[in-house]
């Protein structure tokens, strides 16, 4: 029974502020949050006002986004240089799938000359600029082997897909590990060879964890055939980056360049949704 006949007041018998309080005069936690973000609001829009105000617009339009030389690209950059970029990426990221499986299973061996072949693989590859490894395909093999490979879409169709190989090998190498090691112990159980259960049931499953990582490697090697300028194109084998600079340099004018961006979006924002999704799915599933 209080003595003075007053209600417990909020502030406790200790006479602490309740939860979620401030003492009079001072801001809440919530509050000092609120204002950090309005300030980051506010320096924000500035930075994006200083921009606008300072960038010479008509000058930048001339020299970028020239709306006369902007429609010249078309429809070439469509039939000729989006499709070789896509044919180029088809070819590598197909060998460089089969070269990663092959890598995985190497470095997963029980042999030790496998492993190690796959180890120094990987981390030669993964190591060195993909430019370099372009440049040894197409140049260095001819000259130190004599070996020239084949075709129009060869030699960058290969130097892609042994740099793509090295990354997907650590990748599908990643989802195997995932698969619960039951797996392969029921099936030998069941009187399996280890390589009939690993070709029939581990690795179908680690392809399904895997998809998502596999699609983002997708998306950067279609921008990675930007780099196949080095081995020389015909004008039939022209990809984006080439034939927009080639079509600046006609020009002088930045506009092509900025035409082949925009056809890079169109290409690569698809294929990160899909990626985003199958990783959602991916996730509901697991």
């Amino acid at each position: 029974m209080v003595r003075d006949g007053s209600v417990g007041s909020p502030a406790g018998p200790t006479g602490a502020p309740p939860a979620g309080t401030a003492p009079r005069g001072r801001l809440t936690r919530r509050q000092h949050a609120q204002l950090r973000r309005l300030a980051v609001y506010a320096v924000t829009l500035a930075f994006a006002g200083y921009l606008v105000v300072s960038i010479d617009w008509p000058e930048l339009q001339g020299a970028f986004f020239d709306p006369g030389i902007f429609q010249e690209q078309f429809p070439e950059i469509l039939t000729i240089a989006a499709r070789n970029t896509l044919i180029f990426t088809f070819f590598a990221f197909t060998g460089g799938l089969a070269i990663g499986l092959v890598l995985a299973l190497m470095r997963l061996s029980s042999i030790g000359p496998y492993r190690w072949f796959a180890i120094v693989y990987i981390e030669i590859f993964r190591g060195i600029p993909a430019l370099v490894t372009l440049i040894a395909v197409g140049y260095v093999l001819p000259i130190a082997l004599g070996v020239r490979i084949p075709g129009e879409y060869g030699p960058g169709a290969v130097g892609l897909s042994v740099v793509a190989g090295a990354y997907m090998a650590e990748t599908i190498r990643a989802g195997i590990e995932a698969v619960p090691k039951g797996q392969m112990e029921a099936a030998r159980s069941l009187g399996m060879g280890r390589g009939l259960a690993m070709a029939t049931i581990i690795i179908p499953q680690a392809f399904r964890i895997v998809i998502p990582p596999l699609t983002n490697e997708l998306v950067l090697l279609v921008k990675d055939t930007s780099l196949l300028f080095v081995l020389g194109t015909t004008t039939q084998t022209e990809e984006l980056t080439k034939f927009a600079r080639d079509a600046a340099g006609e020009s002088f004018n930045g506009t092509p360049l900025i035409a082949a961006a925009c056809v890079y979006l169109l290409i690569t924002i698809p294929l990160t949704y899909l990626a985003r999704r199958l990783e959602r799915q991916a996730g509901r599933a697991r």
